[in-house]
């Protein structure tokens, strides 16, 4: 069961009556729209996964959908950006240097730079169909296992400004998929090219930790 809270922040009054939809990462589908009840509730008949939520058209989370879901608002005409909650900024700007080996990873009309090892070369580049089109060049089809990590990579640098170790990636994991799934050897399994901290921060539009060659 998926069930999301709708208040406003400044009163904690529930949003009644307000459409939420499901985003569905696996395959991008959503569901039909589900008015929240007197206490800002709306409820999902469905198992835990990976995607977004969207309020009254407007996206305001994205990440594990499981159990219930919290979003306090502002207002109800508050910017996308500004409700997720997410205090840090990503990265801009080319990171090219001279003499830089780059290819290109095509995502729609555009040739998008990265390193000779899928890094890419301006972070603010980065968009979910990049991460598809990536994986496709590696081969990897991203289930929502792979984009509950996505999302969970990106979320993390925004708010603390550095990349997640695999230590951290165990502890959250296995909190949220139990010890078999959440442990190194199967973060391993799903991200073959280089692990979640490679591979992952590669799709995740992140640059290569430090240290890393």
């Amino acid at each position: 069961m998926i069930a999301v809270r709708i208040s406003m922040k400044a009163t904690h009054e529930p949003l009644k009556r307000t459409p939420v939809v499901l985003r569905l990462d696996a395959d991008g589908t959503e569901t039909a729209p589900v008015l929240t009840d007197r206490a800002g509730l709306a409820s999902f008949d469905l198992p835990p996964t990976s995607g977004k939520i969207l309020v009254s058209g407007v996206e305001r989370f994205e990440g594990r959908l499981d159990g219930e879901i919290p979003i306090e608002l502002w207002s109800i005409t508050q910017s996308e950006r500004d409700s997720r909650g997410l205090p840090g900024e990503f990265p801009s700007g080319s990171n090219a240097y001279p003499s830089m080996t780059t290819r290109a990873v095509r995502v729609g009309e555009r040739a998008i730079l990265t390193d000779s090892e899928g890094y890419l070369v301006d972070p603010s580049d980065w968009s979910e169909d990049f991460a598809r089109a990536l994986a496709a060049q590696e081969g990897l089809t991203l289930n929502a296992e792979h984009w509950e990590v996505i999302r969970y990579l990106r979320a993390r640098f925004a708010r603390q400004g550095t990349q997640a170790t695999v230590r951290d990636m165990i502890l959250h994991f296995r909190r949220v998929w139990g010890r078999e799934r959440g442990s190194n050897r199967y973060l391993h399994q799903i991200f073959p090219r280089g692990g979640p901290q490679k591979q992952g921060n590669r799709l995740a539009g992140l640059l290569r930790t430090k240290g890393e060659h």
